[in-house]
């Protein structure tokens, strides 16, 4: 038996609150799922045990092989599979390089009511939830199916759900609503910002420091680029548009990451770095990458190729995800709010799947267990209180669409 396949061990000490869903989430912790790890023995692991179930699911692989997604539906009571809702989540985690952990991060360990380990709030708390409730929601007559969906690479761009949502697509499922579990702290997110990350590669022309005129100093103007996108994001912070009801109410730009030259004493020829943008979904991602690719091509370019004729500005996409904007009026907002009793607008600024079904066609909002401020952080940590929301919560939405039920 591997390890993957083992009976998972409860972290839990006495005084914990009892949670069917601790084994689940403390099996899908000791999974090692950094995004740049593959995650199929998680995958396979969930498929296993669905098929255990006589649930069926469909893998979209991704093309280096490793990873991939996974979706299934539980029918309803009829064997419909179309309509219904999905319950969304990803299996990637950030990396721990670097952070200092009182307990190995991949062996989840509960202390002062609180279940560590990365991963357990971003967001495999929610997942493990789902998957221990599988008993409850075959046991109950469905007049909608319940679908899974899980994918691989959300945390550097959302890049694996759209090979599953073009898979559904093709298939012809469609989905009513969605809830991506990211931890809101059980509260509906209703909104949130678009992501968009780019490559720049400057190139110049190397020279020998005492000839600096005879080359062309690739970071000299990278710095003018990456300071012309920090103009952009000042303007953003100045003049808008803003909405008050974000913890950062307006769109915001950055430079990340930098590398260039490769001695004191050489005019570099090269310089690379990283930048995004976080758009107001009610904004357009477009225009705002075209003005920073036009001051490049238009203003900069010409600049350079006056000093050396070979001289580039190349920019490549690294990842993109849409914003998410819910009306009030959609069936799964409508749900959610009376599964929670919250009738509360929130928006946020981080960025979730949620924004890539919304575009298929498929309204959803976020809420989930755990709060965002503990995710990514060394320690992460979900308070088991949060879990047993979530437990309650998703037994509410079991009930919510049981024949008879007057479900959404």
């Amino acid at each position: 038996m591997s390890t993957l396949d083992a009976p998972a061990q409860s972290a839990a000490d006495p005084s914990a609150p009892s949670l069917v869903s601790l084994p689940w989430i403390e099996r899908l912790v000791s999974m090692d799922t950094t995004s740049r790890v593959p995650n199929l023995g998680l995958i396979e692991t969930v498929r296993d045990a669905l098929a255990a179930l006589g649930i069926a699911s469909t893998l979209t692989h991704d093309p280096r092989g490793g990873w991939a997604n996974l979706f299934a539906t539980i029918p309803a009571h009829d064997g419909a599979t179309n309509g219904g809702i999905v319950l969304s989540g990803h299996t990637d985690v950030v990396p721990v390089d670097g952070q200092a952990w009182d307990s190995d991060p991949f062996r989840p360990e509960i202390r002062d009511d609180r279940l560590y380990g990365r991963g357990t709030c971003d967001m495999k708390g929610f997942i493990g939830a789902a998957l221990a409730l599988l008993p409850e929601m075959l046991a109950t007559q469905l007049a909608q199916p319940i679908h899974f969906a899980l994918s691989y690479d959300e945390e550097v761009g959302c890049a694996g759900a759209p090979l599953m949502i073009e898979d559904l697509v093709k298939r012809g499922v469609k989905p009513a609503g969605c809830i991506v579990g990211e931890p809101t702290s059980m509260r509906p997110i209703i909104a949130h910002k678009g992501i968009n990350a780019y490559n720049c590669c400057v190139r110049g022309h190397a020279a020998h420091s005492s000839l600096t005129p005879k080359g062309l100093n690739a970071i000299e103007y990278a710095a003018r680029l990456i300071c012309h996108i920090r103009d952009v994001a000042d303007q953003f912070r100045t003049q808008g548009p803003f909405d008050e009801l974000y913890d950062v109410p307006f769109s915001t730009a950055q430079t990340s990451t930098i590398q260039g030259g490769n001695a004191i004493n050489t005019v570099p020829a090269e310089c690379r770095f990283a930048f995004e943008f976080r758009n107001l979904p009610t904004l357009d991602p477009e225009p705002i990458f075209a003005r920073i690719e036009a001051y490049a091509h238009d203003t900069l370019l010409p600049q350079m190729r006056r000093e050396h004729p070979n001289a580039a500005i190349e920019f490549s996409k690294i990842a993109s995800a849409p914003g998410l904007d819910a009306t009030e009026q959609a069936a799964i907002t409508q749900l959610v709010r009376a599964l929670t009793a919250d009738q509360s607008k929130r928006k946020v600024a981080y960025g979730t799947e949620a924004g890539l079904f919304e575009r298929a066609g498929i309204p959803s909002i976020v809420c989930g267990p755990g709060n965002i401020e503990q995710a990514h952080k060394p320690n992460e940590y979900v308070e088991l209180a949060q879990l047993a929301a979530c437990e309650q919560f998703l037994r509410k939405f079991v009930r919510s669409l049981s024949v008879g039920a007057g479900a959404h």
